[in-house]
């Protein structure tokens, strides 16, 4: 099997798929990989060192899709309407595309994946199971984007974070506050704690107490019921209007106390839930900085704009656009080694890829197969039937050398 690294055009991104590391432990198991020209510069490997890893460099980017059984990159070209349109051609039938596709928030590439007859792995489909914890790429990146969203935020704060005596005076720490706290406010807190500030977190999940408490925060506890704010998967679930205004009321209070304001709260595939809105932003501390998380799908803050930092009454609001690639070097040695581990997953020790969707890593990650759309929540979100997912032909599987079809899954 040869497998392709692409190097990134999304816009401001500058991580790669794989690392020469990752590209060592894939030769290993047998595969060999094709690197387009310039694909790590920016995340800081160079083509030298994916040679010395044991690819081969492909001077141009059609080299790659031309030859390759495998395509594998950072961010989906698919909706990248700005300079990724003529990539779709250039795929070929039976290829696998493995990356961050955004399925649900970009639900309509995944009839045109399935119609160019391409295998699509989502990695922000993989369950959160256990087995699959090493492949989990986005609490990898939701890491790093609690980590740099305290640096983010302190950059901007005008004062200082930890407590500090002086021969001037005593300064004392600021106070930061977490709103969620998933894997991104988990170590925001952490973080913040760090740098000596004096850290409160909340999160609508009653389970998060001990975590929040485990990581040096003290957890806020508002008087609203909890009991069904936990989803599938460990994920917050949606919440009402209702909930959300008696949760607005009485937090209030609590952000009119913070210095620093770090947001973290999303639902996959919906419109993030407004939790502060111009009202509560009036009455925080002039000075005071919040940093949205959620800004790629619309922000937790009623202010925020994506890529921009706003000044609302003395409150500066900022709301970063993939913050995972302002780290690219560790953000890609993050994101490599969860695919490394879902490729691994995959072959078999003679480098062959093998499909088993009677495994529940593969069937909830592929988003399409053999011409039909096979993941069962987005055959739900698109409307589409119970029935059983259409057998393999024989010739599908002739147009995928190297790839066993262990069992089709049932949807």
């Amino acid at each position: 099997m040869l497998l392709g690294l692409l190097k990134e055009i999304h816009p401001g991104e500058t991580r790669v798929a794989l690392t020469p590391a990752n590209v060592e432990a894939l030769c290993r198991r047998k595969l060999s990989v094709l690197v387009e020209a310039g694909a790590g510069i920016q995340a800081g490997y160079s083509d030298d060192s994916y040679r010395a890893a044991g690819a081969e460099i492909a001077d141009s980017r059609e080299q790659i899709f031309a030859r390759t059984d495998i395509v594998v990159l950072v961010q989906s070209f698919v909706g990248n309407l700005k300079n990724g349109g003529k990539e779709l051609a250039l795929l070929k039938k039976a290829q696998l595309l493995i990356g961050m596709l955004d399925p649900l928030g970009q639900i309509e590439q995944v009839p045109v994946l399935a119609g160019a007859g391409v295998t699509a792995l989502a990695l922000e489909l993989v369950p959160r199971i256990s087995r699959a914890q090493s492949m989990d790429v986005l609490s990898s990146m939701a890491t790093i984007a609690g980590y740099k969203a305290v640096l983010t935020g302190a950059a901007a704060l005008g004062r200082l974070m930890p407590l500090m005596m002086t021969a001037a005076g005593t300064l004392k720490p600021a106070r930061v506050f977490i709103m969620g706290a998933g894997v991104a406010g988990l170590q925001a807190a952490a973080t913040a704690k760090r740098l000596g500030a004096v850290v409160e977190a909340y999160d609508v999940r009653s389970a998060a107490r001990e975590q929040i408490l485990s990581v040096g925060a003290k957890p806020i506890e508002l008087e609203l019921p909890t009991d069904l704010a936990e989803g599938q998967g460990g994920y917050a679930k949606a919440q009402g209007e209702d909930f959300l205004r008696h949760q607005r009321e009485q937090m209030g209070g609590v952000l009119a106390q913070q210095d620093l304001v770090i947001t973290t709260a999303a639902v996959p595939g919906a419109k993030s839930p407004v939790l502060i809105t111009t009202e509560m932003v009036q009455q925080m501390k002039p000075g005071a900085v919040i940093v949205d998380l959620a800004a790629e799908r619309g922000g937790n803050c009623e202010l925020t704009r994506l890529g921009e930092t706003v000044v609302a009454n003395g409150v500066t609001i900022i709301g970063p656009d993939n913050i995972a690639s302002t780290v690219p070097y560790h953000a890609s040695q993050m994101y490599g080694k969860n695919l490394e581990n879902l490729l691994l997953h995959m072959v078999d020790k003679e480098g062959q890829l093998q499909l088993d969707f009677g495994d529940e890593i593969i069937a909830q990650t592929v988003m399409s197969h053999s011409g039909n759309i096979v993941q069962p929540m987005l055959r739900e979100r698109l409307g589409l039937d119970n029935a059983l997912v259409e057998e393999l032909s024989p010739a599908a599987e002739a147009a995928a050398p190297g790839v066993e079809i262990r069992e089709v899954e049932r949807v």
